[in-house]
Protein backbone atom coordinates (compact mmCIF):
# COMPACT_ATOMS: atom_id res chain seq x y z
CA UNK A 1 0.00 0.00 0.00
CA UNK A 2 1.49 3.18 -1.49
CA UNK A 3 0.16 5.47 1.03
CA UNK A 4 -1.91 5.43 4.58
CA UNK A 5 -3.28 8.18 6.87
CA UNK A 6 -5.86 11.07 6.17
CA UNK A 7 -5.69 10.63 2.46
CA UNK A 8 -4.72 6.93 2.29
CA UNK A 9 -3.95 5.31 -1.16
CA UNK A 10 -5.87 4.03 -4.90
CA UNK A 11 -5.62 0.77 -6.93
CA UNK A 12 -4.31 0.02 -9.88
CA UNK A 13 -6.98 -1.02 -11.95
CA UNK A 14 -5.95 -2.77 -15.72
CA UNK A 15 -8.47 -4.34 -18.82
CA UNK A 16 -4.93 -5.48 -19.71
CA UNK A 17 -1.14 -5.52 -19.04
CA UNK A 18 0.44 -5.58 -23.14
CA UNK A 19 -0.88 -6.22 -26.66
CA UNK A 20 0.95 -7.23 -29.78
CA UNK A 21 1.05 -4.44 -32.00
CA UNK A 22 0.72 -6.47 -34.99
CA UNK A 23 -3.13 -7.33 -33.71
CA UNK A 24 -3.53 -3.80 -33.24
CA UNK A 25 -2.74 -2.40 -36.81
CA UNK A 26 -4.94 -5.30 -38.20
CA UNK A 27 -8.34 -3.01 -37.60
CA UNK A 28 -9.75 -0.41 -40.47
CA UNK A 29 -9.72 3.42 -39.90
CA UNK A 30 -12.63 5.06 -37.96
CA UNK A 31 -16.30 4.54 -38.86
CA UNK A 32 -19.56 5.32 -36.57
CA UNK A 33 -22.85 4.60 -37.49
CA UNK A 34 -21.52 3.47 -40.90
CA UNK A 35 -20.09 6.89 -41.77
CA UNK A 36 -16.74 8.51 -41.68
CA UNK A 37 -16.66 11.01 -38.69
CA UNK A 38 -13.89 13.54 -38.19
CA UNK A 39 -11.99 13.74 -34.76
CA UNK A 40 -12.54 16.39 -32.42
CA UNK A 41 -10.14 18.99 -31.56
CA UNK A 42 -8.93 18.79 -28.03
CA UNK A 43 -7.15 21.14 -26.13
CA UNK A 44 -6.02 22.52 -22.64
CA UNK A 45 -6.57 26.42 -22.22
CA UNK A 46 -5.26 27.03 -18.27
CA UNK A 47 -7.78 25.02 -15.95
CA UNK A 48 -10.45 23.97 -18.66
CA UNK A 49 -10.41 21.09 -21.13
CA UNK A 50 -11.72 22.30 -24.56
CA UNK A 51 -13.50 20.27 -27.21
CA UNK A 52 -13.50 21.75 -30.71
CA UNK A 53 -12.94 25.27 -28.38
CA UNK A 54 -15.65 25.01 -26.01
CA UNK A 55 -15.30 23.82 -22.38
CA UNK A 56 -16.27 20.28 -21.51
CA UNK A 57 -16.93 19.02 -18.45
CA UNK A 58 -15.43 15.77 -17.60
CA UNK A 59 -17.59 13.92 -15.37
CA UNK A 60 -18.51 9.87 -15.92
CA UNK A 61 -16.94 6.73 -14.55
CA UNK A 62 -14.40 3.75 -15.38
CA UNK A 63 -16.79 1.58 -16.79
CA UNK A 64 -17.07 -2.21 -17.22
CA UNK A 65 -20.96 -1.99 -17.99
CA UNK A 66 -22.67 -1.03 -20.62
CA UNK A 67 -22.21 2.75 -21.56
CA UNK A 68 -25.77 4.80 -22.65
CA UNK A 69 -27.53 4.39 -18.94
CA UNK A 70 -24.41 6.04 -17.80
CA UNK A 71 -24.90 9.20 -20.56
CA UNK A 72 -28.82 9.11 -18.76
CA UNK A 73 -27.74 10.61 -16.08
CA UNK A 74 -25.51 13.21 -17.31
CA UNK A 75 -22.02 11.69 -17.84
CA UNK A 76 -19.83 13.26 -20.73
CA UNK A 77 -16.82 10.90 -20.09
CA UNK A 78 -15.53 7.57 -19.42
CA UNK A 79 -11.81 5.84 -18.66
CA UNK A 80 -10.31 2.97 -19.31
CA UNK A 81 -7.02 1.73 -18.35
CA UNK A 82 -5.07 -0.28 -20.95
CA UNK A 83 -5.77 -2.89 -23.46
CA UNK A 84 -7.59 -2.06 -26.93
CA UNK A 85 -10.00 1.21 -26.66
CA UNK A 86 -11.27 0.11 -29.96
CA UNK A 87 -14.66 -1.49 -28.59
CA UNK A 88 -14.89 1.53 -25.78
CA UNK A 89 -14.73 3.99 -28.13
CA UNK A 90 -16.97 3.17 -31.00
CA UNK A 91 -19.59 2.23 -27.80
CA UNK A 92 -19.07 5.68 -26.43
CA UNK A 93 -19.50 7.38 -29.28
CA UNK A 94 -22.73 5.90 -30.10
CA UNK A 95 -23.78 6.93 -26.47
CA UNK A 96 -22.14 10.42 -26.52
CA UNK A 97 -19.67 9.69 -24.67
CA UNK A 98 -16.02 10.63 -24.72
CA UNK A 99 -13.19 8.36 -23.44
CA UNK A 100 -10.14 8.75 -21.60
CA UNK A 101 -8.59 5.86 -23.26
CA UNK A 102 -5.78 4.44 -20.99
CA UNK A 103 -2.11 3.27 -22.26
CA UNK A 104 -0.91 0.67 -19.29
CA UNK A 105 2.52 1.53 -18.75
CA UNK A 106 3.95 -1.18 -16.77
CA UNK A 107 4.31 -0.81 -12.73
CA UNK A 108 7.87 -1.53 -11.12
CA UNK A 109 6.14 -3.59 -8.41
CA UNK A 110 4.77 -5.95 -10.89
CA UNK A 111 8.07 -6.78 -12.18
CA UNK A 112 8.46 -3.80 -14.90
CA UNK A 113 11.92 -2.44 -15.17
CA UNK A 114 13.04 0.65 -16.40
CA UNK A 115 16.69 -0.12 -16.73
CA UNK A 116 15.94 -2.94 -19.52
CA UNK A 117 15.87 -1.20 -22.70
CA UNK A 118 14.47 -3.67 -24.60
CA UNK A 119 11.65 -3.75 -22.42
CA UNK A 120 11.11 0.15 -22.31
CA UNK A 121 11.28 -0.14 -26.29
CA UNK A 122 9.06 -2.82 -26.63
CA UNK A 123 6.13 -1.09 -24.34
CA UNK A 124 6.55 2.36 -26.79
CA UNK A 125 6.26 0.08 -29.25
CA UNK A 126 3.14 -1.56 -28.66
CA UNK A 127 2.06 1.76 -26.66
CA UNK A 128 2.60 3.93 -30.03
CA UNK A 129 0.44 1.27 -32.14
CA UNK A 130 -2.37 2.12 -30.22
CA UNK A 131 -1.93 6.12 -30.51
CA UNK A 132 -1.68 5.78 -33.93
CA UNK A 133 -4.67 3.52 -35.07
CA UNK A 134 -7.13 5.41 -32.45
CA UNK A 135 -5.80 8.80 -32.85
CA UNK A 136 -8.56 10.01 -35.39
CA UNK A 137 -11.68 8.59 -33.47
CA UNK A 138 -14.11 11.24 -32.46
CA UNK A 139 -15.21 9.37 -29.53
CA UNK A 140 -11.37 10.25 -27.99
CA UNK A 141 -10.99 13.13 -25.13
CA UNK A 142 -7.08 12.36 -24.24
CA UNK A 143 -4.57 9.85 -23.74
CA UNK A 144 -4.68 8.07 -20.01
CA UNK A 145 -0.71 7.55 -19.36
CA UNK A 146 -0.20 4.86 -16.96
CA UNK A 147 -2.32 4.02 -13.93
CA UNK A 148 -0.79 4.88 -10.21
CA UNK A 149 2.54 3.92 -11.83
CA UNK A 150 4.20 4.79 -8.80
CA UNK A 151 2.66 3.07 -6.25
CA UNK A 152 4.15 0.57 -3.43
CA UNK A 153 7.82 1.68 -4.38
CA UNK A 154 10.62 2.37 -1.67
CA UNK A 155 12.10 4.37 -4.86
CA UNK A 156 10.13 5.81 -7.10
CA UNK A 157 12.99 7.61 -9.25
CA UNK A 158 12.53 5.16 -12.26
CA UNK A 159 8.32 5.87 -12.38
CA UNK A 160 8.78 9.97 -13.94
CA UNK A 161 10.86 9.54 -16.45
CA UNK A 162 8.47 6.33 -17.86
CA UNK A 163 5.59 8.15 -17.41
CA UNK A 164 7.44 11.22 -19.47
CA UNK A 165 8.86 8.87 -22.18
CA UNK A 166 5.03 7.82 -23.06
CA UNK A 167 3.29 11.30 -22.55
CA UNK A 168 6.18 12.56 -25.54
CA UNK A 169 5.74 9.61 -27.77
CA UNK A 170 2.44 10.25 -27.62
CA UNK A 171 2.17 14.20 -28.07
CA UNK A 172 4.50 13.42 -31.07
CA UNK A 173 1.92 11.13 -32.34
CA UNK A 174 -1.21 12.72 -31.44
CA UNK A 175 -0.59 16.31 -30.65
CA UNK A 176 -4.77 16.80 -31.10
CA UNK A 177 -5.71 15.06 -28.04
CA UNK A 178 -4.03 15.63 -24.35
CA UNK A 179 -1.94 13.28 -22.31
CA UNK A 180 -3.32 12.73 -18.63
CA UNK A 181 -0.64 10.58 -16.43
CA UNK A 182 -2.88 9.02 -13.04
CA UNK A 183 -1.18 9.35 -9.73
CA UNK A 184 -2.61 7.93 -6.39
CA UNK A 185 -3.26 10.98 -4.34
CA UNK A 186 -1.00 13.66 -4.10
CA UNK A 187 1.22 12.07 -2.20
CA UNK A 188 4.12 15.17 -0.09
CA UNK A 189 5.38 15.36 -2.91
CA UNK A 190 4.31 13.01 -6.15
CA UNK A 191 2.71 16.47 -8.41
CA UNK A 192 6.40 17.99 -8.61
CA UNK A 193 8.01 15.27 -9.29
CA UNK A 194 5.38 15.01 -11.99
CA UNK A 195 6.02 18.69 -13.17
CA UNK A 196 9.75 19.16 -12.79
CA UNK A 197 10.35 15.36 -14.46
CA UNK A 198 7.37 14.90 -16.67
CA UNK A 199 6.33 18.00 -18.80
CA UNK A 200 4.47 16.43 -21.63
CA UNK A 201 1.99 15.73 -19.30
CA UNK A 202 -0.87 18.27 -19.83
CA UNK A 203 -3.81 17.19 -17.34
CA UNK A 204 -3.22 15.80 -13.70
CA UNK A 205 -5.07 12.63 -12.53
CA UNK A 206 -5.37 11.58 -9.17
CA UNK A 207 -7.67 8.58 -8.10
CA UNK A 208 -8.80 9.79 -4.33
CA UNK A 209 -11.66 8.26 -2.07
CA UNK A 210 -13.31 9.59 0.79
CA UNK A 211 -12.63 12.86 2.45
CA UNK A 212 -10.03 13.11 0.95
CA UNK A 213 -11.76 14.51 -2.05
CA UNK A 214 -12.83 17.76 0.13
CA UNK A 215 -9.16 19.25 -0.49
CA UNK A 216 -7.35 17.27 -3.19
CA UNK A 217 -7.40 19.58 -5.65
CA UNK A 218 -6.29 22.25 -3.67
CA UNK A 219 -3.54 20.21 -2.20
CA UNK A 220 -2.04 19.58 -6.11
CA UNK A 221 -2.32 23.57 -6.43
CA UNK A 222 -0.60 23.53 -3.58
CA UNK A 223 2.43 21.76 -5.02
CA UNK A 224 2.36 23.39 -8.22
CA UNK A 225 -0.20 21.94 -10.37
CA UNK A 226 -1.84 25.13 -12.29
CA UNK A 227 -3.37 23.31 -15.34
CA UNK A 228 -6.73 20.95 -15.66
CA UNK A 229 -7.51 18.25 -12.80
CA UNK A 230 -9.39 15.26 -13.34
CA UNK A 231 -10.01 12.51 -10.45
CA UNK A 232 -9.69 9.89 -12.21
CA UNK A 233 -11.17 7.53 -9.42
CA UNK A 234 -13.35 8.39 -6.78
CA UNK A 235 -15.52 6.81 -4.28
CA UNK A 236 -17.01 7.15 -0.94
CA UNK A 237 -14.85 4.86 1.17
CA UNK A 238 -11.67 2.78 0.32
CA UNK A 239 -11.16 -0.72 2.30
CA UNK A 240 -8.25 0.91 3.17
CA UNK A 241 -9.39 3.76 4.86
CA UNK A 242 -12.35 1.91 6.80
CA UNK A 243 -12.26 1.05 10.40
CA UNK A 244 -11.84 -2.98 11.05
CA UNK A 245 -13.07 -5.70 13.27
CA UNK A 246 -10.77 -7.26 15.37
CA UNK A 247 -9.71 -9.92 12.78
CA UNK A 248 -8.84 -7.35 10.06
CA UNK A 249 -12.29 -7.03 8.19
CA UNK A 250 -12.93 -3.75 7.18
CA UNK A 251 -16.76 -2.30 7.67
CA UNK A 252 -18.48 -1.60 4.27
CA UNK A 253 -20.29 1.02 3.98
CA UNK A 254 -24.37 0.42 3.45
CA UNK A 255 -25.28 1.67 -0.39
CA UNK A 256 -27.06 4.61 1.22
CA UNK A 257 -24.34 5.59 3.35
CA UNK A 258 -22.03 5.56 0.04
CA UNK A 259 -24.28 7.71 -1.75
CA UNK A 260 -24.86 10.18 1.32
CA UNK A 261 -20.88 10.86 0.96
CA UNK A 262 -20.93 11.32 -3.34
CA UNK A 263 -23.54 14.19 -2.91
CA UNK A 264 -21.07 15.80 -0.80
CA UNK A 265 -17.90 14.66 -2.88
CA UNK A 266 -18.90 15.34 -6.36
CA UNK A 267 -20.25 18.72 -5.08
CA UNK A 268 -16.70 19.62 -3.33
CA UNK A 269 -15.01 18.46 -6.81
CA UNK A 270 -17.26 20.56 -9.10
CA UNK A 271 -16.80 23.87 -6.95
CA UNK A 272 -12.88 23.07 -7.41
CA UNK A 273 -12.76 22.64 -10.79
CA UNK A 274 -11.98 19.44 -10.98
CA UNK A 275 -13.12 16.94 -13.25
CA UNK A 276 -14.66 13.67 -11.83
CA UNK A 277 -14.74 9.98 -12.90
CA UNK A 278 -16.50 7.79 -10.44
CA UNK A 279 -15.38 4.33 -9.83
CA UNK A 280 -16.96 1.59 -10.97
CA UNK A 281 -19.47 1.42 -13.85
CA UNK A 282 -19.52 -2.22 -13.34
CA UNK A 283 -18.96 -4.65 -10.54
CA UNK A 284 -15.67 -5.90 -8.79
CA UNK A 285 -14.41 -8.03 -6.37
CA UNK A 286 -12.57 -5.78 -3.54
CA UNK A 287 -12.65 -7.60 -0.41
CA UNK A 288 -16.84 -7.58 -1.13
CA UNK A 289 -18.54 -7.88 -4.42
CA UNK A 290 -19.85 -5.07 -3.54
CA UNK A 291 -17.70 -2.32 -2.08
CA UNK A 292 -16.64 -0.27 -5.32
CA UNK A 293 -19.78 -1.25 -7.41
CA UNK A 294 -22.27 1.24 -9.04
CA UNK A 295 -24.04 -1.64 -10.37
CA UNK A 296 -25.25 -5.23 -9.46
CA UNK A 297 -23.63 -8.13 -11.47
CA UNK A 298 -27.07 -7.81 -13.48
CA UNK A 299 -26.67 -4.36 -14.22
CA UNK A 300 -29.05 -2.74 -11.64
CA UNK A 301 -28.33 -0.08 -10.58
CA UNK A 302 -27.36 1.56 -6.82
CA UNK A 303 -28.43 5.29 -5.21
CA UNK A 304 -25.17 6.00 -6.20
CA UNK A 305 -26.44 6.24 -9.94
CA UNK A 306 -29.06 8.94 -8.35
CA UNK A 307 -26.69 11.07 -7.04
CA UNK A 308 -24.49 10.95 -10.38
CA UNK A 309 -27.67 12.25 -12.07
CA UNK A 310 -28.72 14.95 -9.27
CA UNK A 311 -24.92 15.94 -9.95
CA UNK A 312 -24.93 16.32 -13.12
CA UNK A 313 -28.36 17.17 -14.67
CA UNK A 314 -29.21 13.55 -15.96
CA UNK A 315 -32.01 11.33 -15.22
CA UNK A 316 -32.21 8.07 -13.84
CA UNK A 317 -34.39 5.21 -15.57
CA UNK A 318 -38.22 5.90 -15.27
CA UNK A 319 -37.11 8.57 -12.42
CA UNK A 320 -37.44 5.78 -10.17
CA UNK A 321 -35.30 5.80 -6.69
CA UNK A 322 -33.74 3.29 -5.26
CA UNK A 323 -34.08 1.41 -1.86
CA UNK A 324 -32.60 3.32 1.44
CA UNK A 325 -31.11 0.91 4.32
CA UNK A 326 -31.52 2.42 7.80
CA UNK A 327 -29.40 -0.56 9.55
CA UNK A 328 -28.47 -3.96 9.60
CA UNK A 329 -27.85 -4.49 13.07
CA UNK A 330 -27.00 -7.50 15.37
CA UNK A 331 -30.27 -8.34 17.03
CA UNK A 332 -29.54 -9.04 20.59
CA UNK A 333 -26.61 -6.50 20.51
CA UNK A 334 -27.81 -3.53 17.95
CA UNK A 335 -24.82 -1.13 18.75
CA UNK A 336 -22.36 -3.85 17.26
CA UNK A 337 -20.24 -3.45 14.43
CA UNK A 338 -19.97 -6.99 13.96
CA UNK A 339 -21.07 -10.46 15.02
CA UNK A 340 -19.34 -13.23 16.98
CA UNK A 341 -20.96 -16.51 18.45
CA UNK A 342 -19.82 -20.19 18.87
CA UNK A 343 -20.27 -22.64 16.78
CA UNK A 344 -23.48 -25.07 17.19
CA UNK A 345 -24.74 -21.59 18.34
CA UNK A 346 -26.85 -19.22 15.51
CA UNK A 347 -26.43 -15.64 14.52
CA UNK A 348 -29.54 -13.08 14.40
CA UNK A 349 -29.70 -10.18 12.47
CA UNK A 350 -32.04 -7.40 11.74
CA UNK A 351 -32.57 -4.79 8.77
CA UNK A 352 -34.51 -1.93 8.41
CA UNK A 353 -35.20 -0.67 4.94
CA UNK A 354 -37.62 2.11 2.91
CA UNK A 355 -38.16 2.53 -0.69
CA UNK A 356 -39.24 6.62 -1.54
CA UNK A 357 -41.37 5.51 -4.03
CA UNK A 358 -43.13 2.88 -1.81
CA UNK A 359 -42.24 -0.20 -4.00
CA UNK A 360 -43.06 -3.63 -3.17
CA UNK A 361 -38.97 -4.76 -2.15
CA UNK A 362 -37.47 -8.03 -1.94
CA UNK A 363 -34.67 -8.80 0.38
CA UNK A 364 -31.85 -11.74 -0.64
CA UNK A 365 -29.78 -12.80 2.22
CA UNK A 366 -26.72 -14.40 1.25
CA UNK A 367 -23.47 -15.28 3.50
CA UNK A 368 -19.58 -15.43 1.91
CA UNK A 369 -16.46 -16.33 3.64
CA UNK A 370 -14.32 -13.18 4.81
CA UNK A 371 -11.49 -12.15 1.73
CA UNK A 372 -8.38 -13.67 2.70
CA UNK A 373 -6.89 -12.71 -0.76
CA UNK A 374 -6.29 -9.29 -0.35
CA UNK A 375 -4.86 -7.47 -3.74
CA UNK A 376 -2.43 -4.40 -3.25
CA UNK A 377 -3.35 -1.56 -5.43
CA UNK A 378 -6.71 -3.04 -7.12
CA UNK A 379 -4.57 -5.59 -8.20
CA UNK A 380 -6.89 -8.94 -9.18
CA UNK A 381 -8.90 -10.93 -5.77
CA UNK A 382 -10.53 -13.84 -6.24
CA UNK A 383 -14.08 -14.13 -4.70
CA UNK A 384 -14.28 -15.79 -1.49
CA UNK A 385 -17.05 -19.00 -1.81
CA UNK A 386 -20.54 -18.66 -0.40
CA UNK A 387 -22.40 -20.45 1.86
CA UNK A 388 -26.06 -20.55 0.90
CA UNK A 389 -27.19 -23.05 3.62
CA UNK A 390 -26.17 -20.85 5.69
CA UNK A 391 -28.97 -18.52 6.25
CA UNK A 392 -31.67 -20.81 7.96
CA UNK A 393 -33.97 -18.11 7.95
CA UNK A 394 -34.17 -14.89 5.82
CA UNK A 395 -36.68 -12.26 4.93
CA UNK A 396 -37.65 -8.60 4.65
CA UNK A 397 -36.86 -7.42 7.88
CA UNK A 398 -34.27 -10.01 9.40
CA UNK A 399 -32.32 -13.14 9.26
CA UNK A 400 -30.89 -15.95 11.37
CA UNK A 401 -27.56 -17.66 10.22
CA UNK A 402 -25.89 -20.74 11.63
CA UNK A 403 -24.46 -24.29 10.57
CA UNK A 404 -21.15 -22.98 10.16
CA UNK A 405 -17.79 -23.76 10.96
CA UNK A 406 -15.84 -21.55 13.07
CA UNK A 407 -13.90 -18.75 10.85
CA UNK A 408 -14.62 -15.00 9.59
CA UNK A 409 -17.12 -14.27 7.48
CA UNK A 410 -19.64 -11.88 6.25
CA UNK A 411 -23.99 -10.96 5.49
CA UNK A 412 -25.34 -9.37 2.94
CA UNK A 413 -28.61 -8.26 2.13
CA UNK A 414 -29.45 -7.21 -1.17
CA UNK A 415 -33.06 -4.96 -1.27
CA UNK A 416 -34.61 -4.77 -4.59
CA UNK A 417 -37.46 -2.62 -5.63
CA UNK A 418 -38.59 -4.76 -8.84
CA UNK A 419 -38.22 -1.46 -10.78
CA UNK A 420 -33.99 -1.84 -11.27
CA UNK A 421 -33.04 -0.40 -8.54
CA UNK A 422 -31.10 -1.94 -5.23
CA UNK A 423 -29.34 -1.32 -2.51
CA UNK A 424 -26.84 -3.18 0.00
CA UNK A 425 -25.49 -3.67 3.22
CA UNK A 426 -23.35 -6.33 4.90
CA UNK A 427 -21.68 -6.72 8.38
CA UNK A 428 -18.85 -9.23 9.19
CA UNK A 429 -19.38 -11.74 11.88
CA UNK A 430 -17.05 -14.50 13.66
CA UNK A 431 -17.72 -18.31 14.31
CA UNK A 432 -15.69 -19.12 17.31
Amino acid sequence: MAERGAQGRRATRRTAATLAAGLLLAAPGVVAHGTAVLAADVTVSGRQILVDGQPFPVRGAAVEAPLAPLAGLGATTVRSYGGDPGPLLDEAQKAGLKVIAGLWVGHPRLGADYGDRAFVERQLAELEAIVAKYKDHPALLMWGVGNEVEVDLADDSPVWPAIEEVARMVRRVDPAHPTLAVLAETGDAKVKKLIAQAPSVQVLGLNSYGDGLYSVAGRARAQGWTGPIVVTELGALGQWQAAQAPWGAPFEPSSTQKAIQLRRYLKALDEAEAGAIVFLWGQKQEVTPTWHGLLLPDGTGLEAAEAMAEAWGGQVPGSNHAPRIAYLRVADDPSAPFASWSAGDEGSFTLDAVDPDEDLMEVRWFVMGESTARGVGGDREEEPPFFPEAVRQGGPTGARVSGLKPGRYRIFAEVRDGRGAAATVNMPFEVK
